[in-house]
């Protein structure tokens, strides 16, 4: 087990909240890369999911996947010291470095501003965005009914995220930024990515894929995937790039 502890770990986030970057040029990204983890209930292990979309087509045009164990617990606030040690692993399998990173979780809408989608930008130095199936921890008024609406999500006077309705009637999802995006073109790509479905199809594939997976490991499938032994320590995030 990692010798991290909790306030070790808060402490870090609050020193590596300085290096997101949020640019005023927009990426404008053709592909867009969802990272997903999912957790074999019978085992230790866990599967991470790298899957990338072509933003013009929504067509899978590449997939990784990593088997591993977390060293960290599960503390919420904290999931970035549990996940991104497997999030970095799998990107790396990439044959194509990613453009953007979706990640299902929040960005800068967190309490120490740094929340999973930060410390995945900031550890790659890939630009990522959170886009989370929960509501952060400020108060943020529902948006109107129809696909598109959006209601900013503040921290005092500092605009952090929006509740983005992806769907008409649907529950809204919560867009923040991670690294190097803007806000705006942020919600724009969650857009881009649910013509469909509430969730984008950066998250909905990588999930798919982590849970077929999952099934095979727990009927004791043999996998051609390395197992790999995570070490969440302050050691394990790189320098921005």
């Amino acid at each position: 087990m990692t010798d991290l502890s909790v306030d070790d770990a808060i402490r870090l986030q609050e020193a590596w909240r300085d290096r997101v970057r949020i640019p005023t040029e927009r990426l404008d990204p053709d592909t867009a890369t969802g990272v997903d983890i999912g957790y074999d209930s019978a085992s230790d292990r866990l599967v991470a999911v790298a899957a990338t979309i072509d933003l013009a087509t929504l067509t899978v045009t590449e997939v990784a996947v990593a088997v591993g164990t977390a060293d960290f617990p599960y503390v919420p606030g904290l999931l970035g010291f549990r996940e991104v040690p497997m999030f970095e692993i799998v990107v790396g399998k990439l044959r194509d470095r990613p453009q953007l990173l979706v990640c299902d979780g929040h960005g800068l809408a967190h309490p120490r501003r740094f929340g999973s989608a930060c410390h995945l930008g900031v550890a790659t130095g890939i630009p990522a965005i959170g886009v989370a199936k929960n509501p952060p921890q400020y108060s943020v008024p529902d948006p109107a009914d129809q696909r598109g609406s959006r209601t900013g999500v503040y921290d005092g006077t500092d605009h952090i995220g929006y509740s983005l309705r992806t769907r008409t009637s649907v529950k809204p999802v919560y867009v923040s930024v991670g690294h190097d995006i803007g806000l705006d073109e942020a919600v724009d790509i969650v857009l881009r990515l649910t013509p469909e479905y509430r969730l984008p199809e950066t998250t909905r594939q990588a999930d798919r894929l982590g849970r077929r997976l999952l099934a095979e490991m727990s009927g004791d499938s043999a996998l051609s995937v390395p197992s790999e032994r995570l070490a969440s320590q302050p050691g394990a995030i790189s320098e921005p790039t």
